[in-house]
């Protein structure tokens, strides 16, 4: 909005007033100008002035003799106002509307009814015989009654009224959507798609000063978020690799133990224990968030990592087209793709990857035959270092990281991870992300 281009007013407070000097002359103005325009063409009648005209003659004719009431009207008369006395008794054949009035005149009275001192007889909308007339008292008898006004009597104040409520409407309207409405959302959207472990900015810092305020704090914040990760990441990294090195020391020491079955039973567990230890490292792992996003053939790529499960004695079923083109994180989605298919050949005999298109997004499907996941648990594997105690869990089961990594890489692709229910039983993981994912849309660090 162009008031941020002006100096001294930045601030949302200091635009508001300069939204409103802005509409006082717009009003002034305007309502000249229009009020000029109007009376070119149509005679603009002030109910309030007339009636204090009225309200005068009366006055001057309440105490005037009957040849000095004839002398006043006729000079009246002469100067174009169509005065008459009438019987006290008219006034209860006034009306307040006519035939021919319509809504948008009878609505325009009742908005701007006038508010004179003085109130004529029978109100300020009166009709008689379809004429629209002003009328005061002059004794108990006689009425001094002003006809020849236009049916619908606009007076000028409606003009300005009009001006001035249509301006600070539509003034306030483009201001609050620029200044105030358009920021937020802005602000809200890029809080809602923020990646915080890119570290990259959440809200350009433009604006009046309290939006300019606001987005500076959500970056600082952002900040502040992403070091804390960082640290901790940076501290259990140096925890796993440093706990290597014992562990090569306890398998050397084990492998000279005399009992076989002891030795046996020593090394599983070591062996656990660094298969832990990998876990972990693998999560803690950033790598889709500095890859960049390439364009790959997807259905290859899913081709290739079933012959990579079939090598190792694990037969996965393809189902989909030879070739597919999707903008991605080549290694990422290897890697999401690759750790479904592990956690499904651990639990099933019957694994398939199945590639199809839905419009603008790619639908990867793994499904398995095994026991599959209950419902109520199903938003909880994918918090790291949650593991189910049901069927899906054995001895050699790990941290409870696989579909946290595999729900983070997808995230990063703007896509959604869903576990269905599979067909007739097991569990079906489903990858939807934009197969035209540009590479600005996902930020690499």
């Amino acid at each position: 909005m162009f008031f941020r281009r002006l100096p001294g007013l930045s601030t949302i407070h200091s635009q508001i007033t300069g939204v409103i000097l802005l509409s006082l002359a717009i009003t002034v103005l305007g309502g000249s100008f229009l009020k000029q325009r109007v009376e070119s063409g149509y005679s603009l009648v002030d109910v309030e002035e007339l009636a204090d005209s009225v309200f005068t003659i009366s006055s001057i004719l309440k105490t005037a003799t009957p040849e000095e009431r004839d002398i006043v009207l006729q000079a009246a008369d002469r100067a174009g106002w169509h005065f008459t006395l009438r019987p006290r008794a008219l006034a209860e054949t006034f009306k307040s509307s006519w035939p021919g009035e319509s809504v948008l005149d009878a609505t325009m009275d009742w908005l701007f009814s006038p508010d004179g001192r003085q109130t004529p007889i029978g109100g300020w909308k009166t009709f008689v015989d379809d004429k629209r007339v002003v009328s005061a008292e002059i004794d108990d008898k006689t009425i001094l009654v002003l006809d020849g006004l236009p049916s619908t009597a606009f007076w000028s104040e409606v003009l300005d009224y009009l001006v001035a409520v249509i301006t600070l409407i539509v003034l306030f309207s483009s201001f609050g959507v620029w200044a105030i409405t358009r920021p937020l959302r802005k602000i809200a959207s890029a809080a809602a798609n923020a990646d915080i472990t890119s570290g990259r900015v959440i809200f350009e810092e433009e604006g009046s000063v309290e939006i300019v305020a606001v987005a500076r704090s959500l970056n600082g914040m952002s900040d502040r978020i992403t070091d804390m990760i960082h640290g901790r990441t940076r501290m259990l990294r140096g925890v796993s690799h440093d706990l290597r090195t014992p562990l090569t020391r306890l398998r050397l020491r084990i492998e000279r133990v005399g009992d076989g079955q002891l030795r046996d039973m020593l090394l599983a567990d070591i062996s656990r224990i660094d298969s832990l230890l990998k876990e972990s490292l693998s999560y803690l792992r950033d790598d889709h968030h500095r890859e960049q996003v390439e364009t790959i053939d997807l259905a290859t790529t899913l081709q290739t990592i079933c012959s990579e499960f079939d090598d190792v004695g694990h037969k996965i079923n393809y189902i989909g087209p030879n070739h597919l083109s999707a903008n991605c994180k080549p290694l990422a989605i290897t890697r999401a793709v690759t750790n479904l298919c592990e956690n499904a050949v651990k639990f099933g005999d019957k694994v398939a990857i199945e590639l199809k298109r839905s419009g603008d997004k790619v639908v990867v499907d793994v499904s398995d035959n095994g026991p599959g996941i209950p419902k109520q648990s199903r938003a909880q594997v994918l918090e790291p270092f949650f593991k189910l105690n049901a069927a899906r869990t054995d001895g050699n089961a790990g941290f409870g990281l696989g579909l946290s990594i595999v729900g983070e890489i997808v995230q990063a692709h703007r896509g959604t991870l869903e576990l269905l229910d599979g067909e007739p039983s097991g569990l079906l993981a489903r990858l939807t992300f934009p197969a035209d994912l540009q590479a600005d849309s996902v930020t690499c660090t």
